[in-house]
């Protein structure tokens, strides 16, 4: 008997024995895979239906004097709600997201660097939207108001029609704060027909000006020496060159 032919003959026995054995044990086997389940969750997709139900009940398919919607209501799970306005211990209802950086940031410049809201004894140094019903002309700038795209500063103080209710350095910080937001913001102090206290939303939706200035000023927030807070030198020429283009 040939002794070589027996023991390959002995270990490809032992070799099939072995591979039978773990392929029992599931070693050498493909794991089983559950069976894929159809994505199913109805509660979240009924909320999100009732809430965009909620929302486009609050639209009025009128554009203000901007081009952005007036909307019916506030803090209603539509666009506009109160916001709070850092270091000033205020809040102002306004459109959320780039809109509402841009016009915090604007109220916050003017808190520190021209004249404190709030420190008047004034009941209610700070506004911003109103209801549409109260629109009188949705070609005015106050309008604005109504799409949550606008504030006005001390509203008793600085009626629309009247000028100089700056003086002549406030004026020059006003616009520094305008040269800010690269004319996406306009003061309604520099209107034909002025009204000192506004500050609104100077371009429609969409526009791409509005995103970079936001990205902009949420960029200074998180930088030391920067943005609101930060008194520049407003009579340095630069400044001055970049808040006459703006004006």
């Amino acid at each position: 008997m040939n002794s070589g032919i027996t023991r390959r003959a002995t270990l490809v026995a032992a070799g099939v024995t072995a591979a039978a054995g773990l392929t029992t044990t599931g070693l050498l086997s493909t794991p089983a895979v559950a069976a894929p389940q159809p994505f199913r969750n109805d509660a979240l997709k009924e909320a999100l239906r009732r809430a965009e139900a909620r929302r486009r009940r609050l639209l009025t398919g009128r554009p203000s004097a901007n081009g952005w919607e007036m909307q019916k209501a506030v803090d209603a799970d539509g666009d506009i709600v109160t916001c709070p306005v850092p270091g000033t211990g205020l809040t102002v209802p306004v459109r959320t997201g780039d809109v509402e950086t841009v016009l915090i940031h604007v109220v916050r410049r003017f808190h520190y660097e021209v004249d404190t809201l709030g420190a008047h004894g004034e009941p209610n140094p700070l506004e911003g939207w109103m209801a549409p019903s109260a629109v009188r002309d949705s070609r005015r700038p106050e309008s604005n108001r109504a799409s949550g795209t606008a504030v006005v500063i001390r509203p008793g103080s600085y009626p629309p029609g009247v000028r100089d209710g700056f003086t002549a350095g406030q004026q020059l910080l006003i616009h520094d704060i305008i040269a800010d937001t690269e004319g996406v913001v306009r003061w309604g102090g520099d209107d034909r027909r002025p009204y000192e206290g506004l500050f609104y939303l100077d371009v429609p939706p969409g526009d791409a000006r509005l995103a970079r200035v936001a990205a902009r000023i949420r960029t200074w927030a998180g930088t030391p020496g920067a943005g609101a807070g930060v008194v520049p030198d407003v009579t340095e020429p630069s400044r001055r060159r970049r808040a006459a283009r703006y004006r």
